[in-house]
């Protein structure tokens, strides 16, 4: 994170524009990872862009369009285990606890769809899920269920949560 730090150092002294919404892209990854930990978007203007960025409706309903791909993947996953003869995916999933979760997985995807807007952190942590190799999604022995993950992130996806945490202040 230090490299997005120094970036925003040499970038203060420029307007926020463009060239901020293109760094929030290329380190989307590691400001995804700080939105979902807690730190507030108007901390820094690249958590800003990305907060911005991935709160848009075309974003957000993108972003359920994995979830989906994702519930289609696990049942393709297990319905192998029952024909062992049908392709393999590129990457397996847990496709247990994934089936497990299937109805949060909807609500999940319910709330990212709808047009009311939400909290960039509960996005940020839908997005970490999604990506992180070692969380639930993807490692069966991950220390945190995809249940009780997918529990926090609708928690944080509730339109009724201030929108900035400062605000809740």
């Amino acid at each position: 994170m230090g490299n997005i730090m120094e970036l925003e150092e040499m970038a203060a002294v420029q307007p926020a524009g463009l060239g901020d919404t293109v760094l929030a892209r290329v380190f989307g990854a590691s400001l995804d990872a700080a939105l979902a930990a807690g730190s507030p978007p108007e901390s820094s203007r690249l958590l800003a862009a990305r907060a911005r960025d991935i709160v848009s409706l075309r974003k957000r309903r993108s972003a359920a369009g994995y979830w989906e791909h994702l519930l289609r993947r696990a049942r393709a996953q297990q319905a192998r285990r029952a024909w062992p003869h049908a392709p393999a995916g590129a990457v397996p999933v847990s496709a247990d606890q994934i089936m497990a979760a299937e109805p949060l997985i909807c609500d999940l995807i319910s709330r990212l769809s709808a047009p009311l807007p939400v909290p960039a952190r509960g996005v940020a942590m839908a997005h970490v899920l999604l990506t992180d190799a070692t969380g639930p999604v993807y490692e069966r022995h991950s220390p945190v269920s995809l249940a009780a993950a997918l529990e926090e992130v609708t928690v944080q996806l509730d339109p009724a949560l201030p929108l900035l945490p400062s605000a809740a202040r």
